[in-house]
């Protein structure tokens, strides 16, 4: 059965085996079928459930404080679209909560948040998340079989390997090849003309956009690395978010993509990944960047457009990177680096100065032999000097 708040299109091939064609899977040769198929628009959107604000306060326990509005949708401010709710749990956040297009915000904080309604609660991170899960519900675990569920909505078009597994409700556009071993989770959305190699994973609700390519032993979705200690025991946060792929992206061998906490992780377009990068939860990569190969970027980064990460650098949470910024390899990122420059390091700093900290380091065996020496000849004059002042005391 489909989750609520999903599109159902008005073509299913329920009831019907697939046919194999080649190596491929497709929908029956039905024209009816397929005429329905060259119709819709495969990659919908989901559809928006409406609940009132006052609903949702009642739901979390909370305090609805102003109007009660229609709420279509929970995200981080910075995703928040119009008719949706978001959180705010620290009054230094309450800029991005104001310009956010958000209708209201989950709070414990009594702060002003601009002219939109609040629900306040002792715990927003809590709240936020039961919100977040009624309008994105969470899937049930269970072992899937080997093959396309009947629900999934394949495009003509598309070539789907007998051995993968495309679970209920995923939408797959033409042209897109899924080949040996693939694991489809329910609801994830692909684009056309695609191609996930050999034992790629997609988590539920992952989202490829139009030319996406991954390479083998990807997994794009799963839980990112987020605990809170209760009692001396590290208990799993709140992992309610998907990851957003947009077009154009590659994604070399064994890259893995962490889901976001409420909202998406996402990847710009045109952005290039060597194998095994790690970019972990709510990261926001901008357009067109290069990754290279073992780099590993921590939760809530975002970097700009056209930024260029060499081999095993390394970025510290919640770091921002200007547009056309360049790291080079092995670098440690520990603090906001502007764009249209180039850093290097641990910490990184920019290019100039750590070509004079190299010349310095560099010249550090010389600087010891000098400094040894000074060190003699200032203890042959400090025994000259006394020996002379000796001689005059006599």
């Amino acid at each position: 059965m489909m989750a609520p708040g999903w599109l159902v299109t008005n073509f299913s091939c329920r009831g019907q085996p697939p046919l194999c064609i080649g190596r491929g899977w497709e929908l029956p040769a039905d024209p009816t079928v397929a005429a329905n198929i060259e119709n819709k628009d495969l990659r919908a959107e989901r559809i928006r459930v409406v609940i009132q604000l006052g609903q949702l306060a009642a739901m979390v326990d909370g305090t609805l404080v102003g109007p009660d509005l229609p709420c279509g949708g929970a995200s981080p401010p910075a995703e928040a679209t119009a008719g949706q709710i978001t959180m705010l749990d620290d009054p230094e956040g309450v800029e991005s909560v104001k310009a956010s297009l958000a209708c209201a915000v989950v709070t414990n904080v009594d702060i002003d948040c601009g002219p939109r309604s609040k629900i306040v609660v002792q715990d927003p991170h809590r709240a936020f998340a039961t919100i977040v899960a009624h309008f994105r519900p969470p899937i049930r675990k269970r072992i899937p079989g080997v093959g396309v569920d009947s629900s999934a909505k394949i495009a003509p078009t598309a070539k789907i390997h007998p051995t993968a597994t495309v679970a209920a409700g995923v939408v797959i556009g033409d042209g897109t090849l899924v080949m040996p071993g693939v694991v489809i989770m329910p609801h994830c959305v692909i684009g056309n003309n695609c191609i996930l190699h050999p034992n790629v994973t997609l988590y539920e609700y992952t989202e490829l956009a139009d030319r996406v390519i991954l390479h083998a032993g990807c997994v794009i979705g799963a839980n990112g690395f987020g605990y809170r200690q209760e009692n001396g025991k590290h208990i799993p946060s709140a992992q309610l978010g998907y990851v957003r792929i947009e077009s154009d992206v590659e994604a070399g061998a064994g890259v893995t993509i962490d889901r976001g906490t409420y909202g998406a992780t996402r990847i710009g377009e045109g952005t290039k990944i060597d194998n095994q990068v790690m970019i972990a939860h709510n990261c926001q990569i901008g357009r067109h960047n290069l990754l290279c190969s073992q780099v590993g970027i921590a939760g809530s980064c975002r970097t700009g457009d056209n930024v260029i990460l060499a081999g095993q650098v390394g970025l510290k949470d919640h770091i921002t990177l200007g547009d056309g910024a360049i790291v080079g390899a092995q670098a440690g990122v520990m603090n906001d680096l502007e764009g249209n420059e180039v850093y290097l390091g641990s910490p990184a700093t920019s290019q100039r100065d750590q070509m004079q900290i190299f010349a310095v380091t560099r010249r550090l065996p010389e600087i010891r032999r000098d400094l040894k020496k000074l060190r003699s000849e200032v203890a042959e004059l400090r025994s000259a000097a006394n020996s002379h002042q000796s001689g005059r005391a006599a």
